[in-house]
């Protein structure tokens, strides 16, 4: 039985991107970012990845991305519709609803457009290792998340002093200013704020506060448009998160004039040695 599964949110529409941002080449061989996500996952010790994709999506995806990463580690796919009445799916944790039948113990979650760093999985890894049985998320300093080209959404961690998660509000159109970065309603936080890019760990215990999390959020008054995060679920799990510190930079391809600084960051760190030239040989 898989010990630790990456679960990958690769269903999202990419409208600011413009078009299918997973299957977008990071590097001069082809790769994704989930190519390198799931890279570093499996020399982390993650042994089993789901993706969870749109129907439409997953044979052009499994093409392009599954069909390698299959030969190195187990992929299972699970799939993000978008229901009637609405033009998106329901959000990042209805997301890894669709996916817990297939995930069978502790488990990660990663967004597909986000390069989360090798030290991160490995933190992730050893977590979700041992005994403990609390939950986990990885926190970056907001003023390494953002994007120079437009907003950018992100989990704003409330951390107490014993690197507990107290609580964390979904900020979904964050803009740098100076020192910092606001949200659309003019809230401002300062750069080291630490925020959550919906890298997640959770115990198989946790499948119930998804299930339940989600029957609570269809009876909403807006959920005819608001979406179900995966903050939404994490924070109702507090106490029993530990936010694991980073001081990593982000990359992404949130929007397209992303790709050509995320593909010359690649370039270097390939270079540097830090991966090979061929991931999946």
């Amino acid at each position: 039985m898989s010990d630790r599964t990456l679960v990958v949110l690769a269903a999202g529409l990419g409208r600011r991107f413009g078009g299918i941002k997973q299957v977008a080449a990071v590097d001069d061989a082809g790769h994704t970012l989930v190519d390198y996500g799931v890279f570093d996952a499996v020399r982390a010790g993650f042994d089993k990845v789901v993706c969870v994709v749109t129907p439409e999506l997953e044979k052009d995806f499994h093409q392009r991305v599954g069909r390698s990463i299959a030969r190195h580690v187990e992929l299972a796919y699970a799939h993000q519709v978008i229901p009637a009445g609405r033009t998106k799916p329901w959000g990042t944790a209805e997301a890894v609803l669709v996916a817990l039948p297939q995930v069978p113990a502790a488990f990660a979650t990663v967004n597909a457009d986000d390069f989360y760093g090798a030290d991160a999985y490995q933190a992730m890894a050893a977590f979700l290792g041992d005994d403990d049985q609390d939950n986990a998320v990885v926190g970056y300093r907001l003023k390494n998340t953002m994007s120079e080209f437009g907003t950018v959404s992100r989990g704003v961690c409330d951390v107490g002093p014993d690197e507990r998660l107290v609580a964390i509000t979904e900020r979904t159109a964050l803009r740098p200013a100076p020192g910092g970065a606001v949200d659309q309603d003019g809230s401002f936080y300062p750069g080291d704020t630490l925020v959550s890019m919906n890298f997640w760990g959770f115990r198989a215990d946790a499948a119930r506060a998804f299930t339940d999390g989600f029957a609570a959020f269809v009876h909403r008054p807006d959920a005819a448009k608001a979406e179900y995060y995966l903050p939404d679920v994490g924070g109702t799990l507090v106490p029993h998160v530990k936010v694991l510190p980073t001081s990593a930079t982000w990359m992404g391809v949130t929007y397209a004039a992303d790709l050509p600084s995320v593909r010359s960051r690649i370039a270097e760190m390939i270079a540097a040695g830090e991966y090979p030239a061929e991931l999946w040989p």
